[in-house]
């Protein structure tokens, strides 16, 4: 009988190994994804006031999306670009003051007809639904809580914005032109928005919010009085009376009552 010679395997090929300069390419390239998603996609902000009460609350730190409302012409043949729409947060460019970015809430886009009736917004004559809005039971008088209006009274109102803004007035309501949005705040009686300075421009809106990761609260150390009956939030200086270290037992409650946990990964809407 002839012995059968065994079968010879294919000799595997080792995978190279993986070298410093590997390895920092790796980490190049992973830091580049991450520097383009911060930028071109999503990009983390912190809300510094309260005009938007009680959907964002100062110390709420957001992921904005700045692909799904980016202006025509910024990737939006490669990423589905949507138009701004009515009752949707978004943040924009400033036109008072370059270089800053504000966040509100649309009211009206281009084509409404809009009028507000004791800071309730009305689009052609109906009113809209929006359940977002701060109720407060003893509101602060505002000149502004009814518009358009027909007589510049209020100081922080814009007065070029009040006078561009009255061959727009028809029938005590505003007609939006093409390409420009109405926004307001949420605390509607705190805010500083469309009605004070004017309208928004498709080409100053960047980002509409998505999540809030992070919530803190102004301070986690409590007020104190100081001498002169006023309050203020700087700790007391305690004298220790030696130099044995120690721990501080108050720090992990400190920590814990900073953060706003119930807010943290909530969708904004």
């Amino acid at each position: 009988m002839t012995a059968t010679s065994p079968t010879t395997l294919p000799t595997l090929a080792h995978p190279p190994a993986h070298g410093p300069i590997e390895a920092l390419l790796s980490l190049l390239r992973s830091a580049l994804v991450a520097l383009f998603a911060v930028t071109f996609i999503v990009q983390p902000v912190v809300i510094p006031s309260e005009s938007m009460e009680p959907t964002l609350l100062v110390g709420d730190f957001l992921l904005v999306n700045r692909i799904a409302l980016a202006p025509a012409g910024f990737g939006c043949g490669v990423v589905a670009c949507s138009q701004p729409a009515r009752q949707q947060i978004v943040t924009f460019r400033s036109a008072q003051h370059p270089g800053e970015y504000l966040i509100k809430r649309i009211v009206a886009v281009p084509g409404d007809r809009l009028r507000i009736v004791a800071n309730h917004v009305r689009i052609d004559g109906r009113p809209l639904a929006e359940p977002y809005l701060k109720a407060e039971l003893n509101p602060p008088p505002s000149e502004l809580a009814s518009f358009p209006v027909a007589t510049y009274s209020d100081p922080r109102m814009d007065v070029s914005w009040w006078r561009s803004m009255q061959p727009l007035v028809h029938g005590g309501e505003l007609t939006l032109p093409a390409g420009k949005y109405f926004v307001l705040g949420d605390n509607r009686n705190h805010s500083l928005d469309s009605r004070y300075w004017g309208l928004v421009d498709r080409n100053q809106i960047v980002a509409t919010p998505v999540l809030i990761y992070l919530s803190l609260r102004r301070s986690s150390i409590p007020e104190q009085a100081n001498p002169s009956g006023q309050a203020t939030d700087l700790p007391r200086m305690i004298a220790a009376p030696n130099d044995r270290l120690g721990h501080d037992t108050s720090f992990p409650a400190r920590i814990r009552d900073a953060v706003r946990w119930s807010r943290l990964f909530r969708i904004v809407r």
